[in-house]
């Protein structure tokens, strides 16, 4: 697995946002599609919500990549 390291200026992102600025969804619609297919996992447990909260020390998993949140 590829591992992606992102860096949080905020205090979260929504999930799909973060698939998306980190390049693995073309766009929105696209990430949305691939949570809503349980497709991402957050924390090694699937999650479905498109607008899941994710902050710094979470783990996101998607098409065998993994992004750090930092």
């Amino acid at each position: 697995m590829e591992k992606i390291s992102f860096s949080l200026a905020t205090e979260f992102i929504e999930l799909f946002k973060l698939l998306k600025v980190t390049g693995l969804c073309d766009s929105g619609g696209m990430a949305k599609c691939a949570i809503a297919q349980s497709e991402v996992k957050v924390d090694g447990q699937v999650e479905t919500r498109k607008a899941c909260k994710i902050r710094k020390r979470q783990q996101v998993e998607f098409c065998e990549q993994i992004i750090f949140v930092e």
